[in-house]
């Protein structure tokens, strides 16, 4: 049985500001590799909680499709928080390694080369709507399925993909080690108050470097990587059914109106109309 991962790369040395989580190891197996013939191949994974997958990569695509929980995935210097009923996009060939976050089961969908129809460079974050996901469990259940059935309904979900609006959930990643530090922390406690003058007495670099940092690096200011993280990280809660207020406070916010307001501006819809069209995917 062929596997789908690479010989285990090490992970990068836990950052000095973030804390130490030793995470058990998961290393998923598919049943067979996508070909021609059968383009798409789906699974039902059940992790162990706050597990992690290694940097790997393969010849085909892969789409990630939480309906628990949560996962966070690198690739490319970017990373991905990928909250249940959406998926991310990996392209052949890209290394990414995937952190589990807390109890998840998601759908993982390996496409063959010829017939992915999303990007071969950049990975995406996509809605997923309710056909898409009944044609994900169609096909991790297709032992029910005629090879005709298994045929067109591998054909619809690319069909789907192509059409699946995208979410601008990405992170940029630094490679100076001091910016690291502090990204990493702020991944582990998105609602963290500290300032950036904070920041610098704890990673060891001035105010004004790590200020250069995030403009030469990743090409924003530490407010806007920041309130990205917390509009990933909440949509992430919000995903998980967590009420407004507890949303707010985890993220940073007093009141759950200045968190509406920040939502609101950043994707355009209020969360309430955010949380409303997820139950329709799940209905």
């Amino acid at each position: 049985m062929p596997r789908d991962l690479a010989p285990a790369a090490a992970l990068p040395a836990a950052s000095p500001a973030a804390p130490a989580r030793r995470r058990p190891v998961y290393s998923p197996v598919p049943r067979a590799r996508p070909s021609a013939a059968d383009p798409v191949i789906a699974h039902l994974r059940r992790p162990p909680p706050n597990a992690v997958i290694h940097p790997h990569r393969h010849p085909w695509g892969q789409l990630s499709f939480p309906i628990s929980g949560s996962l966070r995935i690198t690739a490319g210097g970017t990373t991905w928080l990928v909250p249940a009923m959406r998926a991310v996009w990996i392209p052949p060939d890209v290394e990414h390694n995937v952190v589990v976050l807390g109890t998840v089961r998601f759908y993982a969908c390996y496409i063959a080369p010829q017939a992915c129809a999303l990007s071969a460079d950049s990975c995406a974050v996509l809605e997923v709507s309710p056909l898409l996901r009944e044609l994900m469990e169609a096909l991790a259940h297709d032992d029910t399925l005629g090879e005709r059935r298994r045929q067109l309904c591998a054909s619809l979900l690319v069909e789907e993909l192509a059409a699946a609006p995208t979410l601008s959930l990405g992170l940029a990643l630094p490679s100076d080690r001091r910016l690291q530090a502090l990204c990493h922390a702020l991944m582990e406690d998105p609602g963290s108050s500290l300032t950036l003058s904070e920041w610098a007495a704890r990673t060891g670099a001035s105010e004004r470097t790590l200020a250069r940092l995030f403009e030469s690096e990743l090409k924003t200011s530490f407010g806007s990587w920041r309130q990205q993280l917390r509009l990933a990280h909440a949509i992430d809660l919000m995903s998980r059914g967590r009420p407004l207020a507890h949303v707010a406070a985890e993220t940073g916010y007093a009141h759950a109106g200045a968190f509406s307001t920040m939502f609101r501006r950043a994707l355009g819809q209020t969360p309430r109309d955010f949380m409303a069209r997820r139950r329709r995917v799940l209905a």
